[in-house]
């Protein structure tokens, strides 16, 4: 198996880049190509230690900027790290595309280089967020503002493939983010959408409040891409809220405390630190695509990487394209 990885996507490329896929090669056993200038890529690890063996490069100077517009990635940027790799992943040259540029600029090239699956609407950018019984998959989390009710039906098709094949979840519970739990509450998007995920043969468990979403009593939460963003960016927000209160909480005379509490505070760090999810996996595109968060470390590459590999080994897009073709959705692309 091959990881596409753009070497120069995200804050601390190429280094991070680097350092976390010198880790997958060594503790998953895949290969790795790196998209991006070869002569950057080999003095970056000589100067840091890091060893190549395992990792291809396919060389391009340019870089896509994240200021650009994204349709520019089919343009002007058709020969950035960025686009390359989405090339090398249509042609077949590898398994999955691992990247931490610009999200709509990566949503742009997967549906025009990589494709969508026969079928699916609209591809959908759905990040793995934790909760307090495990965690659930929030889509779509901001690229499609606008949607219809059967594209929200797709969202909780792929995320309930994506939580059975990679999370390991059988049968996962669907909600539906909404105002309220009775199914009369909110816009016709939800009422009508409620109807078809009804009918949809998921384990589709009804309306749920944002309130709610951290309880993790579904898995699969499903949502518009306008509303699914501002629930995203709250949920991150609350997070670093309460990490900087515990650390005000537990200093000064609180720091008995902390200590006698240390394995919990870490335990609770761990599972709130997107790093150890690796990124959004952009669903609904015919191979595995990997957002990795712009300010990624080695870590978070390295769990890309490993998430990555996961889609492949559960042949996630099969098991969506699979569903699609016997749902009967009716509406325009």
């Amino acid at each position: 198996m091959k990881i596409i990885v753009d070497a120069f996507g995200g804050d601390n490329a190429p280094l991070e880049v680097l350092k976390g896929c010198e880790r997958a090669v060594k503790e998953l056993g895949t290969g790795i190509i790196l998209t991006g200038s070869s002569t950057k890529i080999k003095e970056c690890a000589s100067q840091n230690g890091i060893s190549l063996d395992g990792i291809e490069i396919e060389h391009t100077d340019d870089v896509f900027d994240i200021h650009e517009e994204p349709k520019e990635i089919i343009k002007s940027g058709k020969d950035t790290s960025m686009a390359m790799g989405l090339r090398l992943l249509a042609d077949g040259k590898g398994d999955a595309f691992v990247c931490a540029g610009s999200t709509g600029a990566l949503v742009m090239g997967a549906t025009f280089i990589v494709k969508r699956i026969k079928g699916i609407k609209r591809i959908a950018p759905s990040p793995v967020m934790p909760a307090d019984k495990g965690s659930f998959i929030l889509t779509d989390a901001g690229a499609n503002t606008e949607c219809r009710p059967e594209m929200l039906v797709q969202f909780a098709v792929m995320g309930s493939a994506y939580m059975e094949k990679v999370m390991g979840i059988k049968n996962p519970k669907v909600g539906l983010l909404n105002i309220g739990a009775e199914e009369t509450k909110g816009r016709e998007l939800e009422i009508e959408t409620y109807k078809l995920l009804e009918k949809s043969g998921l384990n589709f468990v009804g309306n749920i409040e944002a309130r709610d979403m951290p309880k993790g009593e579904c898995q699969v939460v499903v949502t518009d891409g306008f509303t699914g963003n501002i629930a995203l960016k709250l949920y991150e927000g609350m997070g670093s809220f309460f990490k900087k209160k515990l650390k005000h909480i537990f200093s000064g005379p609180g720091k008995i405390g902390a200590i006698l509490s240390l394995s919990k505070i870490k335990a609770l760090k761990k599972q709130m630190d997107y790093k150890e999810v690796g990124g959004s996996a952009l669903l609904g595109v015919k191979k595995p695509v990997i957002k990795a968060h712009g300010s990624s470390d080695a870590t978070a590459f390295f769990n890309a990487v490993r998430q990555a590999k996961q889609c492949v080994e559960g042949n996630v897009t099969g098991v969506i394209e699979s569903f699609v073709q016997n749902m009967p959705v009716s509406g325009k692309d």
